[in-house]
């Protein structure tokens, strides 16, 4: 099967983060201002490069463009036991104290990258310039009578930790992406299955992702919580959400409901991204690479 040809290829290095080794992607003139991309739950750095290759060329020279694999994601190592939220903030801290230690960055993050960002422009507010969230607009809240059950989930999944269940062959990983996402061609699905998959020792097809982050959490998500780091945010904040409205679904939210809590981020912008569902920079990155471009110029006033 023909696979996607890059328009602007990557240079691949590694990062030590806070405990594990990381892996790095990185495009454009590292001398330039920089923009780090985080990817969502169970993807990776690689999946940006449909958006790269979208963005308009005066936009791309503009900023050097870095996208980390999150621990247990992608190539990036696995943490030995299980995984805690707060390390992904703990990870973006290390690397811009490592690879942009005197001037703020622009991050972009997807789903769960974007809700990371998120809290981390509200954390470190003065590292971040301007945000940009593609569906990562948090969770929906939690009931604090769920947390036994939530605690008992945890240790029986400690008890039997999760597996992946191995695919055929990669054309089957490609299948089920066009499946599951049927606004993709066939050469990006076939791009993603190679970087999201890898051959196992028996001749089958498995996910590169460390199987243990289908653990559930044992800690509640308190929407509260991120509404106040989402206050303490600084930079101008442009949400991209796509016209399926898969996100309010997910967050079980109308417009109204969305609508508070859009209320506690400051400088916010939302966009609506036509035909296309959660993941918006692979079905339209040429969408979303101009609404890139409209929010940065914008917002940093030029």
């Amino acid at each position: 099967m023909e696979t996607y040809s890059l328009r602007r290829v990557p240079q691949l290095s590694t990062f030590d983060g806070a405990g594990l080794p990381l892996t790095l992607r990185r495009w454009g003139d590292a001398d330039k201002p920089l923009v780090v991309m985080l990817h969502g739950w169970m993807d990776a750095a690689a999946t940006f490069q449909f958006l790269v290759d979208a963005l308009p060329d005066d936009l791309f020279q503009r900023y050097s463009w870095l996208a980390l694999d999150w621990r247990g994601f992608g190539r990036s190592g696995r943490s030995p036991r299980s995984y805690f939220f707060p390390d992904y903030l703990a990870d973006l801290d290390a690397l811009l104290a490592a690879y942009s230690p005197s001037q703020p960055v622009v991050l972009l993050g997807h789903s769960m990258g974007g809700m990371v960002a998120g809290l981390y422009a509200g954390v470190r507010p003065e590292r971040v310039s301007q945000l940009i969230s593609l569906e990562g607009f948090g969770l929906p809240d939690s009931d604090p009578t769920q947390a036994p059950k939530r605690l008992q989930q945890w240790l029986d999944g400690l008890r039997a930790p999760p597996v992946h269940h191995p695919m055929v062959d990669q054309d089957a990983l490609v299948k089920k992406l066009q499946k599951q996402h049927p606004r993709l061609m066939a050469d990006q699905a076939a791009y993603l299955a190679a970087e999201l998959g890898e051959p196992t020792a028996g001749g089958a097809y498995a996910l590169l992702a460390d199987p243990a982050h289908r653990l559930v959490n044992p800690v509640l998500y308190r929407l509260a919580e991120a509404e106040a780091c989402w206050r303490n945010t600084q930079a101008p904040v442009l949400w991209l959400y796509g016209s399926d409205r898969w996100v309010f679904d997910f967050l079980k939210e109308d417009d109204t409901a969305f609508a508070w809590r859009c209320r506690h981020v400051p400088q916010l912008q939302c966009v609506e991204i036509q035909d296309a569902g959660h993941m918006l920079h692979w079905e339209q990155p040429q969408h979303v690479a101009l609404a890139l471009q409209h929010f940065l110029e914008s917002s940093r006033g030029g």
